[in-house]
């Protein structure tokens, strides 16, 4: 009888997330696109890895947009695809893909039948959301109608909170998951500097292990949140009690969760 062969590690699929506008960055917009995409993600097995936040410039989201499709498995943004004149994201894809943009013939055939529908004009301001660069594949809005759109690694949705939802539940079918990060939380009513050190020491024998510490304050009564992601599941298991007898062994009684 052989020996089983050792079952292939599940692979790391990384994305990062553009948050585009300038009215995030002036707080005149909450936003809630970031924590929708990486809950969804993070199901499917795709880790985003980083976030930004950037401005309506040019320069600035070519030359971010190129140097993370180079880095990350799969890119998306938000905002900047709207009627308007400040509405530049397609425009800087095509610059940052190096391909000219234009009317999509079924962009173009969704927005007019969509209009045609409501009563308003399609005017050349709305014409502008049906404009993709070269090569690239429209995603569904069933919402709006105006489509976002793929290029290679890259997907281009709406800043609207409802709209980018829709488009990124239509888009889904196209991503590859790898392995799920998983999460275990052990809590104690203790400051975070008395663990500090153990902790410390706990990290290192698992550096695989993310561990963070995460002071609260609830009801008059102050303690600790010990955090640990991994996508191994024994490892987390392993840390998360080795977690909880570090509280302990300062007489407190560990809880699982918050």
């Amino acid at each position: 009888m052989t020996d089983a062969a050792p079952a292939k590690p599940i692979k790391t699929v990384t994305a990062c997330v553009l948050l585009i506008g300038d009215e995030i960055l002036s707080g005149r917009t909450r936003d809630s696109n970031l924590s929708y995409i990486a809950k969804h993600l993070n199901i499917m097995g795709i880790q985003v890895r980083e976030a930004r936040v950037i401005p309506d410039i040019e320069d600035t989201i070519v030359s971010v947009l190129n140097e993370v499709r180079a880095k990350f498995d799969y890119v998306f943004t938000t905002g900047g695809i709207g009627p308007t004149h400040d509405d530049i994201t397609a425009d800087c894809v095509a610059k940052a893909f190096g391909v000219p943009i234009g009317p999509h013939p079924e962009a173009m055939k969704l927005l007019a039948e969509h209009y045609a529908t409501t009563g308003a004009e399609f005017t050349p301001a709305r014409q502008r959301m049906a404009r993709v660069p070269e090569g690239g594949l429209l995603i569904d809005n069933p919402v709006s109608k105006a489509p976002g759109f793929q290029m290679e690694n890259v997907f281009v949705m709406a800043g609207v909170p409802m709209v980018m939802q829709v488009m990124l539940d239509s888009l889904s079918p196209r991503l590859k998951g790898g392995a799920t990060m998983l999460s275990r939380t052990v809590s104690g009513q203790i400051g975070e500097g008395q663990i500090a050190e153990p902790l410390g020491a706990l990290q290192k024998r698992y550096p695989d292990v993310g561990i963070g510490s995460y002071p609260f304050f609830r009801n008059r009564v102050y303690g600790t949140s010990l955090v640990m992601r991994s996508t191994d599941s024994v490892m987390l298991e392993e840390v998360a009690g080795e977690a909880a007898a570090i509280i302990r062994s300062f007489g407190v009684e560990p809880v699982d969760g918050e």
